[in-house]
């Protein structure tokens, strides 16, 4: 079990692990040692997260998520294969713990009086500035 917050753990059935070979420097060793982790979760069909809280993460997923609705980690951060199967769980379970926070809705607010004068107070004062900065006419 991947447990996210108190409410909210995932089965490790639902967990998909692969182990990829990891890209980037490092060796003779990092083309013969498959230490990366591709982790998948299918997040669109998951029982165990609430319907709002899907909506959510799907949104805040961003390019993790595929076609099929499956969410992919890649982590190869570290050398070995248990620390970077850590290092992905971590980051699913973060990734679910910020969709489950829900936003607090925003209120509509229209500007005061006093907001309105000063900003057009530092529109006139900025125009003479700019005005006094112009050029001078040939006539004089």
């Amino acid at each position: 079990m991947l447990h996210v917050t108190s409410t909210i753990a995932i089965d490790e059935s639902a967990l998909e692990e692969r182990f990829i070979r990891a890209p980037g420097p490092g060796g003779q060793n990092v083309n013969k040692v498959a230490s990366a982790v591709q982790l998948r979760f299918d997040a669109a069909g998951s029982p165990s997260l609430p319907e709002p809280i899907r909506n959510r993460l799907l949104r805040l997923a961003g390019r993790r998520l595929g076609n099929d609705g499956f969410i992919t980690i890649e982590a190869h951060r570290f050398r070995t294969r248990e620390r970077n199967r850590e290092d992905a769980r971590l980051r699913l379970a973060a990734l679910i713990r910020q969709a489950a926070h829900q936003p607090k809705p925003r209120k509509k607010t229209r500007p005061t009086r006093a907001s309105k004068e000063r900003r057009l107070d530092t529109k006139h004062k900025r125009g003479n500035t700019k005005r006094l900065r112009s050029s001078v006419s040939r006539d004089d």
